[in-house]
């Protein structure tokens, strides 16, 4: 199968912790997400976090209209960073 994946270079910075229905998740929300990726449907990218690569994971809706990436606990202990701590995201591919 031929490869369909789409080159992204989009930056973002947040703080860790998406307020879902009444908890705060440790994730970081993407705004404008519909925009930039033309759905405000699931979606699997490549990206880094604190330049920490993350690979094939999903950014998912919010119930708000925009997208967010979830931080399990591995990566957050890896960048030394919990929730209501800021991290740089770059996005740079989109897996379909």
């Amino acid at each position: 199968m031929p490869d369909q994946s789409t080159t992204l270079d989009h930056t973002f910075t947040a703080p860790i912790g998406v307020d879902v229905k009444g908890e705060v998740w440790p994730c970081v929300e993407l705004a404008g997400a519909t925009e930039l990726l033309g759905t405000g449907r699931s979606v699997r990218v490549d990206a880094t976090v604190d330049d920490v690569p993350v690979e094939n994971v999903g950014l998912m809706p919010t119930g708000r209209g925009e997208l967010m990436l979830s931080l399990n606990a591995k990566l957050r202990k890896r960048l030394g960073k919990d929730v209501g701590d800021t991290v740089a995201v770059h996005l740079t591919r989109r897996l379909t």
